[in-house]
């Protein structure tokens, strides 16, 4: 089992404009397998494949942070409902086109859940 110091990189499944724009931030990596870090998503990206890589990101023991554009989770909805896990954590980010609605935040939900609201 990895421990939370070997969870050193970010994530990202978004929208080019996004993902460059994190790229540019420095926290692209491809691994030595030619694993990477990030998933741009487009009209023509099938729904497996953003779950695919969905999948692979969140079993991954390197990763601490999945950053995912909110529009392309609600592509992918139940599968980011399910997910429970503490690492690595998700977090649903607004695009350029599509702003955040604090409604469909799967995480926010539970969070209002625990509080009761």
């Amino acid at each position: 089992m990895a421990n939370q110091q070997d969870r050193n990189l970010l994530a990202v499944i978004g929208d080019e404009d996004s993902v460059t724009g994190l790229l540019l931030a420095g926290i692209g990596n491809v691994g030595p397998n030619q694993s990477k870090n990030f998933l741009v998503v487009d009209s023509k990206t099938q729904i497996p494949t953003i779950e695919a890589a969905f999948e692979d990101f969140t079993s991954r023991k390197d990763i601490a942070i999945l950053l995912i554009n909110q529009h392309v989770a609600e592509k992918i909805r139940p599968l980011v409902d399910k997910y429970q896990e503490p690492f690595p954590a998700l977090l649903e980010i607004p695009s350029k086109d599509h702003p955040y609605d604090p409604s469909k935040d799967s995480i926010l939900k539970r969070v209002q859940k625990l509080f009761g609201e």
